[in-house]
Parts: C-alpha cells; structure tokens; sequence
C-alpha cells in the first residue's frame, strides 16, 4: 500500500550532510515516554524547534527531513528504531524505517510497519509466529477507481464517467455493443407483483429496441403533451412497450428520447437522468438491531439518539420520493418500507415490545421488530448494549429474513443497513436475497477509541472491538454502495485521517493484520447529508409557525422546579443568555467536559448560564455502566466548581417538538448552542440548532468541520482544548451582547447554511437514484464483485463466527 510518494534520496542527502541536526530532531521525536506517538505530538515538537530553547536554527525549519515530518501521522518507536506513517496527500500513505544511532533511512512496506506495531505491544511475540494477514487489493485491480482525492465520495459520477464510455463502446461491435444488450435484458427485468413493466417480449433485440422507440415517439407525437398513458397505452403494447415510461404523452416522448441518446452516444447525464426513472425501487428494508427503537420514550436511553432520529426521517423523506417517482412515471403503486429492528420483551415503558408498528407521518412504512434468540432458540428478553449483540445476529439474519418475505411476498428492491450491527445483517442478506445493499455507518468505533486496533485485548471482555472490527470490514467490503454524511467521514481532511480511511491498514496483534481493508478511492462511497426536519426545526423568526402552547412548559423546565429527581441547579440570574447542550451522557460525547470549561472559565460564568440536558440526574435511573460514571462525574463537578446556580441540568429527553420549540426558546434570549463532542460523524443536533437560527459552537472533529463554516454560520472548537474553546464562545458571548449584528450574521449564516446543503428531500432524491444506478451497474457489470465475496465468505466462516462464539452472554 505504500505509494512512494517520498523523495528518500533527498532525506537521506540531508541527514549525510546535516547529522548533528537531524539525530537531534529524531531523537527528540522518539524521546517520549510511550512507544506510539500520535500526530499532535510529533507537530508539537516541530513547534519547538524554532524556539529558543530549541537548540535548532531558523534555517532548519524547512528541510526535506521536517518537511517529511510534517506528514506524519502515526509513528512507533523502541528507542533504538522510529517507524513512521506518513501520509503526504489525502487517501496515499508511505511507511519509514529509522535506525535512530546509524540514521539509517528505509522505505518500508505496511505489513513491515504494522509488525514493528505488534512487537511493541507484545514485545514477548517473535517475528517468526504466524500472523493472519487480511488483503483485499488483489481483488480490486481491475476495479475502476478514483485517483484525485477531491473526487472521494462522487463514487456514482466516476462510475457514470468511466463505464458509459467502456461499456457502450460500438468500435467494434455491430448491432450494438455489449452494453446495449445488457441495457435491453435490464429493462426487461422489472416487474411488479406479476405485472410487467418497461418492455414485453416483442422486442427481441437492439435493433428491434432502436425501432420500437422511433415508432413509438412518431406515433405520440399525435397525441397532446397532457394525454394520460391510458389513452394510448394499446398503441405502446403494439409496439413491445409496458407501462412505466411515464403519466403523459410528453413525459413517455421525453424518457424514450433520453433511452435513444444512451444507445447512439451515452453520457453520464444521459445515464443518470435516465435510470433515476426506471421504476425498479418499490420496497425498502432498512436494518437498526441495536437500542430502543421507537418513536416515543426511547431518545436518551443507552444506544438510542442519533441514528434513531436519522432514519424516521429518512423512512418519511424516502416514501415521499418513492410514491411522487412511481406516480410521475405513471404506476399507482404504494411504495413499503420495514425498519427491522430487535424486539424487546421487557420494554420498560416504550413500545419495543410490540412486532408492528406504524411510522408516524407515512402511508405505508412500519417498524419491524424480531426478537434476539440464544443459541437454544429462546428468547432474549431484555436490553442488550450494542457491544453484546453480536453472537444474535446471524440467526437474527435468518428471522428476519422468514418475517420479511411474509411481509413482502417477495425480496426487497433495497436493503439500507445501519451502524456495525446493521450492516453485518445487511450483508447476509443482501448476499442471500441478491438483493442491492447500501451501508450507513453512522459511526465506526474504531476511529473513536484511540489504540482500540492495537490493544483490542485489554479493551475486549466490554467491548468486544475483535467481533465489531471484523463485522465492519465485512460489511464495508460487501457493499455495493455506501453513504456518508460528509467528505471526511471517508476521507478526513489535509491533516486528519478520515474514519474509513483508518479501515485502510491496522493491525489487532496476536488476532490479525490488515494490509488492505478498504479504499477511499474506492467508486463506491458517496456523500448524500442528511437534514433537519423543516416541520419541527425552522427559525425562531417564523412567528406564525411557533409552538405558543409550549413556551410555558419550556419556561417550566428551564427556570422552575421541574419534575422531581430530573434535574438539578437553579439560575441564580435567570436573565442571563442560556447557552444549551443536548446529547447523550457518555464519554465521547462530552457533555461533563463542558461543564467543566463552562464551571473554570470566569468569562462563561460572567456572561451566561449553563443548560444542558442529557441521561438521568439519578444513576439509579440508567442501566449503562458508562452513563452511570458519566453521571457521577457530573455531580462531582457540579459540586467541586459550585455550578448550582450557574447550570440546569436536565436528566430526561425531550420530544422532537419540544426540543425544537426549545433551540428557537434559547434562540429568543440571545444564547448559542454547544456541541462539545470528542467526536461527532456527523452531528445532527448541530443542523437541527442551526435551522432555527441558533449560533452553534461544536467539534472540529468529525462532520461539524464540514457543516460549519467557522466565523460565519457558527464556529469550530478543539474538545482537546477545553480552555481556548471556553475562550471562543465566552468571546462570542461577550461581543453579542456589546454588537448584537454579531449574533444576528452567525444566526443568519447557520440558517442559509442548512437551507443550502441540509434537506431530507434532497437527501432521498440522491439516494433513491444511486439506489438504480448502482442496481443498473451491478447488473451489467461485476460490481457484485464474485471473488471478493468468496473471500468475505471465508474471512466470515473462519474469523468472525469463532470470535462471536466466545462472546454468548450467561443465561438470563
């Protein structure tokens, strides 16, 4: 995987002739106390070269050796060797080895660097012990892929590009090419429940398809551009035409004309303009094992936020743009959606006991819910945490796929996974039913818990990282599509590694080692973001649309007593701008490191008040041994930095009404909202504050970076560093009460932020025509791609399975 895109000869030219200097600059990287060194550090002590103290001249500063330097994005030492991964562009990594006494420099291949990896965690492990290495570059040489890394995640465009010119190529095929053939037995696949639609049996050929459609468009030139299919519908059939092309004269005149361009001189436009109206995407299964998933009682609970919220959004924006595409290409037919998810019978309260329930705001889509079975068959009864549930999957996989076919009475057209667990049960069935399959990571684990690849022992009796790493590669590998939120979810961005790109080369010493697990080159990543429900989130401004019967229940919660044992601090200056936080209470997500900038930082106490809501007040309430610490934690804070009459602190969740109604309460008084995460992929509680006008301070790690344009429709903040981004916002603070303009051009610039990039319509308009585009592709071409999958098939069999074994959880 390295791409030797170092000058070597020129590194080493400058060690030869400046030794001194650079076995100073060496020795001070490798002079830290732990063997892996992040980025951070090693840009921390270039920092200090050029101080006083730093022993270094000014002149030294930019040289081949720190200019390789600063592409570094890990190292690993043993005092005696630096290894380095270097990264000089986006997606492209090359390995060093440093002999730091001899100053010897070598290029090293990954397998080389992840080994000197795995010997520093086991220093006991000889060279010589066996190691299981996981390769997938020998199945994608003859994959078309990007080379530029600003086109990472326009996978469907470079496929349109590319394959339009190679598969459609007449120069040497008469009658047609491959491609038209394979184009003519496409569009005789699509049915609907026995009913043919597209094309009958009366065209057999290219040449009879090139023919039907010139008759076909002489004969509707005829008939007004209003006239329903209908009123010629036996005209169409005569000449080998099914229903499907469209409602009117002028609508079927215009798809017939596009299918004529595809066969004289394809273009990616052309193409895409033409499958996005195929109908061919009647059903949707969308896979969510893990949480509580529901539409009421459910949000804050342990594993239930984020992703719950994404795709009941998602499910009501996809079945608006599936019944308007049926309906426009003249079919009356209701699309169906299933949200499979685990049934729980111990609910506690919430509706995850229940096999069917109705999605709230649609026709025809609905929550499935299948139970997790021991390997005896019986029923898991109650709430597993997302790193338990791996030995229940497959035979999950099997249920739902008996429970699904009931429900359909036939396959699926599409399968939407979701997070590791989702799109491992994606996978298996996709691969079962042959059916499309798109992945929606939400987040991949291994990128939020530093060294989780490398000590994934110490960390595995709760985590169990060794099933979910290896699920994750399945999945991501199996895929035919996968979509994003934002470019550095695939990619990061100049300085940052990107959360997939990670999945390019790791290593679990002792489990195996990865020289080649994923590529963000890879054609089949695409960024589709999603948004904020205009409904519910609209600005504070839009006084006709406000939710008056609310504010005193908001006035309620934020300043008066509220509801025994959920909250705790009382403004003691109510007046005060609020700033408001709302997340889970876990770890990555920070909300204790907050309150901790907020209760140290005398600008912040100053200038405004602390709300935040999140988990339960009282950890007798939780059941999550991370939110019960988390919990303590906060109460400990509270305590030491005495934030009872500076902080409200909310243990409950609040409904999607009322928190909207909240973001645009806060909004009123002149506050902000903070998102302190250590990392967000994507962050929709940021678009959702953002839509109702309410300036945002949020991470600089993960999707906020992308949707966020720092100083003008919100602004970025480093959760490493609680005290300069206390600073930022208690300046904000400050400056908008001294210039309110301030506050109204970030308030301005978040909303036309979102209106821009942020919708749910143009989230299920892009996905529903890369849903038929890559269908289209996997038809006619290997997109399927046969060999991987037999692969995955083993790596699935001899890996994963014997590692969830180990993980059944003790009888209930």
């Amino acid at each position: 995987m390295s791409q030797h895109l170092i000058d070597i000869g020129s590194l080493k030219s400058y060690i030869t002739d400046h030794r001194a200097t650079a076995h100073g600059i060496l020795h001070r990287i490798a002079s830290a106390g732990q063997p892996f060194l992040l980025r951070s550090q090693v840009m921390d002590v270039l920092d200090r070269l050029g101080e006083s103290d730093g022993g270094i001249d000014a002149t030294e500063l930019d040289t081949p050796l720190t200019n390789m330097l600063r592409m570094v994005q890990d190292a690993a030492h043993d005092g005696a060797t630096l290894c380095l991964a270097l990264r000089p562009r986006i997606g492209r990594w090359s390995y060093l080895r440093i002999l730091l006494d001899q100053l010897d420099v070598q290029d090293i291949p990954v397998r080389e660097y992840l080994a000197f990896k795995e010997h520093l965690v086991d220093p006991n492990r000889s060279s010589d012990d066996w190691t299981l290495e996981i390769d997938f570059e020998p199945f994608l040489r003859d994959v078309l892929k990007m080379r530029e890394s600003r086109s990472i995640g326009s996978g469907v465009e470079f496929l349109n590009r590319r394959l339009s010119s190679q598969i459609f190529d007449t120069s040497s095929v008469r009658n047609g090419s491959a491609g038209d053939k394979k184009l003519l037995e496409f569009l005789r696949l699509h049915k609907w429940r026995g009913q043919q639609l597209m094309l009958n049996g009366l065209i057999g050929d290219v040449p009879g398809l090139r023919e039907a459609l010139r008759n076909a468009l002489e004969r509707l030139s005829t008939f007004p551009d209003e006239t329903p299919w209908a009123s010629f519908v036996s005209v169409m059939q005569t000449l080998g035409f099914e229903v499907g092309w469209g409602r009117t004269a002028v609508e079927v005149s215009d798809m017939m004309r596009c299918l004529q361009d595809i066969l004289e001189a394809p273009t990616p436009v052309t193409i895409e303009n033409f499958l996005k109206r195929v109908p061919m995407i009647f059903s949707v299964v969308i896979l969510s094992p893990h949480g509580w998933f529901g539409q009421t009682n459910v949000l804050g609970r342990p594993d239930t936020g984020g992703q719950v919220v994404y795709i009941l959004d998602q499910v009501r924006a996809l079945e608006r743009e599936m019944r308007e595409r049926l309906a426009c290409q003249g079919l009356d037919i209701e699309p169906q959606i299933i949200v499979v998810t685990r049934l729980i019978p111990e609910a506690e309260g919430t509706s995850a006991n229940e096999r069917k329930e109705m999605i709230a705001g649609t026709r025809n889509a609905y929550i499935l819910r299948v139970p997790f079975r021991h390997a005896d068959g019986s029923v898991h009864k109650h709430w597993l945490s997302r790193f338990e549930i791996w030995p229940y999957l497959e035979r999950f996989s099997h249920d739902c796929e008996r429970e699904l076919l009931a429900e359909l009475s036939a396959r699926p057209d599409l399968i939407v996974g979701n997070y590791s667990d989702g799109n491992l049960v994606a996978t298996l069935l996709s691969n079962r039913l042959k059916v499309t399959q798109c992945n929606v990571a939400h987040a991949l684990e291994k990128t939020k818990y530093l060294y989780s690849d490398l000590y994934w022992k110490d960390n595995d009796s709760h985590y169990h990282f060794s099933c979910q790493f290896t699920a994750d590669l399945i999945a991501m590998n199996a895929a035919d599509f996968i979509i994003t939120s934002t470019y550095q979810e695939i990619a990061g961005t100049r300085n940052t590694v990107g959360q997939y790109e990670s999945h390019m080369a790791y290593t679990m010493p002792g489990l195996y080692r990865v020289v080649s697990g994923i590529d963000a080159f890879d054609p089949k990543f695409n960024i589709v973001s999603p948004g904020a429900d205009t409904d519910i989130f609209f600005p504070a401004t839009d006084k006709a649309r406000r939710l008056p019967h609310l504010i005193e229940q908001i006035d309620e919660l934020v300043f008066g007593e509220g509801p025994e044992g959920a909250y705790r601090g009382n403004f003691t200056a109510p007046e005060k701008p609020l700033l408001l936080t709302m997340a889970r209470m876990d770890r990555i997500k920070n909300i204790t490191g907050l309150a901790r900038w907020f209760g140290e930082s005398p600008e912040l106490r100053k200038h405004c008040n602390l709300l935040i809501v999140s988990g339960h007040v009282d950890a007798a309430r939780s059941s999550d041994n991370e939110e019960r610490d988390q919990i303590a934690t906060m109460h400990q804070m509270m305590d030491d930095l005495q934030l009872d009459g500076q902080v409200r602190w909310l243990g409950m969740h609040l409904e999607k009404a009322l928190s909207g109604e909240l973001y645009r309460f806060v909004a009123e008084r002149r506050g902000a909202f903070v998102q302190p995460a250590l990392f967000e992929a994507f962050g929709l509680t940021v678009i959702e504050a953002m839509a109702t006008g309410l300036p945002v301070f949020a991470t600089c790690f993960g999707g906020p970076l992308e949707i966020i344009e720092d100083g003008k429709s919100g602004y970025h903040i480093d959760p490493n560093h609680g005290d300069a981004a206390a600073e930022k916002i208690g300046a904000f603070m400050a400056g908008s009460g001294e210039d309110p303009g301030l506050w109204d051009r970030i308030s301005d610039g978040a909303i036309a932020r979102v209106e821009a990039r942020y919708t749910w319509a143009r989230y299920a308009e892009r996905l529903m025509t890369l849903s038929r585009i890559y269908g289209f592709w996997r038809h006619i071409t290997d997109l399927e791609r046969t060999e991987t999958w037999r692969y995955l098939e083993m790596f699935y069999g001899l890996q994963y399975r014997p590692l969830v074994e180990k993980k059944w959880p003790a009888a209930e």
